[in-house]
């Protein structure tokens, strides 16, 4: 049975910072390419980063970009996303997701998802 868990969301101050964990198990991680993705209240589920397989590639909405670094750990099975000068509009549930194959930012590609985490910025 596959599992992805995130961790690590809470409440923080604009400018402020967290770092993003998921978990995976029930899967060969090390072959999946991982993404992150958001939905904000009201909003439809949006693309945030994406990391190939081996990290050789990386992807972000143009949003996050700059501000936001995703990575991931094979030997752990676990993929990260680095969250820096947070902006209010940054709020949303953050869920990781992964795929074999197929578009990094589709998310019709991606196969299996987690719960999600939740991320708060105040201002």
């Amino acid at each position: 049975q596959v599992q992805l868990v995130e961790s690590g969301g809470g409440l923080v101050q604009a400018g402020g910072s967290l770092k993003l964990s998921c978990a995976a198990s029930g899967l060969p991680f090390s072959r999946y390419d991982m993404g992150w993705f958001r939905q904000a209240p009201g909003k439809e589920r949006e693309f945030a980063a994406a990391i190939s397989w081996m990290g050789g590639s990386t992807y972000y909405a143009d949003s996050v970009k700059g501000r936001f670094t995703i990575s991931r750990d094979n030997a752990k099975n676990t993929l990260y996303l680095q969250m820096n000068s947070l902006k209010p509009e940054d709020t949303a549930v953050y869920y990781c997701a992964g795929k074999f194959g197929g578009s990094a930012t589709r998310i019709s590609d991606y196969e299996y998802w987690g719960q999600g985490t939740q991320v708060t910025v105040s201002s």
